[in-house]
């Protein structure tokens, strides 16, 4: 595997969606035969070449050399500012994630977008490549310019291809990521000025310009300074996982959406927030983060029992599941702020999880919904009956949303809970509550719609599975499965990543390089 060092790989995986974009542009609206195969071919690359990555990365190396398949150039040299691409264990299994993903959802909208799908398709290529960007970027100035370019396409995926309140969600949505975008912005400014001439009192360290991520894991801000970035920061990430109290556009965005912005919100883009608080806030800000580690993990615990409480309640399928997400995030930042390797550990293979099992649910309900064009629970009833394929894909993702054993959400949680109960048993016990509490609603919401007796006449004679959806739910169902009962190539991946960041904000669990 020693060639993948010597091709920029990364900037192939991120371009090739982007390249697809731009040859779609020069194909008449009218060929969507041809621009549904662009844009299937340019993502399924994208993935393919992905796969090498897993392949390719060397999970043995420890501290900085974690960072590799490193493409480097200056960009703006008077800046400081390096088109800087490079990515550690964590970044490797979310690249994977995304890849994947985008294909699927390029796929799944075959029969569901039926206008404007040239810009449809284009728009989705080019969230990928700014998604992509996101998780390979080692430069913070690259970093913010594929953050913001992913608000663009996502937001006119939900204006125009939306539900009955699209507009309403597009504008809610854009406006909550950029308050949040602005903010972050602002603490990547405070951090370049400190690491040169100094501000607002804060007198600079002199060194020359840089915007390079890893040099700022190491430069010590002071404690006070610390505090103010750790805030601008948090509101940022916090948006966009989105924590509780944050998320009140979270379930609009997910509702109005079309199916594939649903998949990719849900699997990509929210974890775009926990990703920060892992690749920033816990390395760069260290302090601040363990002095906000109670309102941190509070919060955490209110999303997973309030998420799961609100998702009880709803009687829109999408809803219900838009609100598990609040639930299930939850679990992932109070795996973050554990601040141990178990919690850190769980906490970004959840990440993976999150994506896999809610994504696959968003499939389908976007399946039932081209067939009933409703997504109300009690429209159906008796499914099981009239479509007993799509009942059994529909039970296996939803236990695995659920954390059955032998499935990958188990694995996921369980590890969160051991680094949350090495803190605190109470911390452990509440978030418990909210496993039940998600069985609670899934069974709840399957029961209702797949068994009970037919009463709607709609439903006694709806197609069952074709072959090009259960295409779109296969990956899914091996990948849940694999994690489930074979966790370890995952693990062993993201054990080092893990041990660099914990060794920087709790460097007490470590001693000569072992757990104490």
């Amino acid at each position: 595997m020693d060639f993948l060092f010597k091709i920029p790989i990364l900037s192939v995986i991120t371009y090739l969606p982007l390249l697809g974009a731009i040859l779609i542009l020069f194909v008449k609206k009218e060929n969507t035969k041809a621009i549904k195969f662009i844009a299937t071919l340019f993502a399924g690359l994208s993935f393919l070449v992905s796969i090498f990555l897993w392949f390719g990365y060397d999970f043995t190396k420890e501290g900085v050399e974690i960072f590799q398949f490193i493409e480097k150039a200056n960009w703006i040299p008077s800046l400081g500012v390096q088109y800087y691409f490079g990515i550690d264990g964590i970044a490797l299994l979310l690249v994977l994630l995304t890849t994947l993903l985008s294909f699927i959802s390029v796929y799944c909208s075959f029969t569901a977008i039926t206008f404007r799908e040239k810009e449809y398709y284009l728009l989705l290529l080019i969230l990928e490549t700014g998604m992509l960007g996101v998780f390979c970027s080692l430069d913070f100035f690259l970093f913010y310019l594929f953050w913001e370019i992913m608000l663009v396409p996502m937001y006119f995926l939900i204006g125009v291809w939306g539900g009955e309140r699209k507009l309403y969600a597009a504008i809610k949505f854009f406006l909550y990521t950029l308050l949040g975008s602005v903010l972050m912005l602002l603490g990547i400014l405070a951090l370049y000025f400190y690491n040169t001439t100094g501000f607002l009192g804060f007198q600079g360290l002199g060194n020359p310009p840089t915007l390079d991520i890893l040099h700022f894991h190491n430069i010590g801000l002071p404690a006070n300074l610390q505090f103010w970035v750790f805030l601008a920061f948090f509101i940022g990430f916090a948006i966009k996982v989105p924590m509780f109290p944050f998320h009140t556009w979270l379930p609009d965005a997910h509702v109005e959406a079309p199916t594939a912005g649903s998949v990719i919100l849900a699997g990509i883009l929210l974890k775009m927030g926990t990703y920060g608080f892992v690749r920033f806030s816990l390395p760069i800000m260290p302090e601040a983060t363990k002095q906000m580690v109670p309102y941190l993990v509070t919060l955490s615990i209110i999303a997973i029992i309030y998420g799961a409480l609100v998702a009880m309640a709803q009687p829109d399928m999408k809803k219900l599941i838009a609100n598990s997400s609040v639930s299930h995030l939850g679990f992932v930042t109070l795996g973050i702020f554990a601040l141990n390797p178990s919690g850190l550990s769980g906490a970004t293979l959840q990440m993976i999880n999150h994506g896999i099992s809610t994504g696959g649910l968003f499939l389908l309900v976007g399946i039932i919904y081209e067939r009933r064009h409703t997504k109300l629970i009690n429209a159906f009833g008796g499914l099981s009956y009239s479509m007993p394929n799509y009942a059994i894909y529909f039970m296996i993702i939803a236990l695995s949303s659920m954390g059955l054993p032998a499935m990958n959400g188990f694995v996921g949680e369980f590890t969160i809970l051991i680094g949350a109960f090495h803190n605190s048993w109470v911390w452990a016990l509440l978030a418990g509550a909210g496993i039940v509490l998600g069985a609670a609603y899934l069974l709840w919401m399957y029961q209702r719609v797949f068994y009970g007796k037919i009463d709607k006449e709609e439903n006694k004679n709806l197609p069952d599975l074709n072959l090009r959806e259960k295409l779109t739910l296969i990956p899914l169902i091996i990948l849940i499965f694999w994690i489930g009962l074979y966790p370890k190539p995952y693990f062993k991946r993201m054990e080092n990543s893990v041990k660099y960041i914990v060794k920087i904000v709790s460097p007490d669990y470590y001693t000569k390089g072992e757990i104490k």
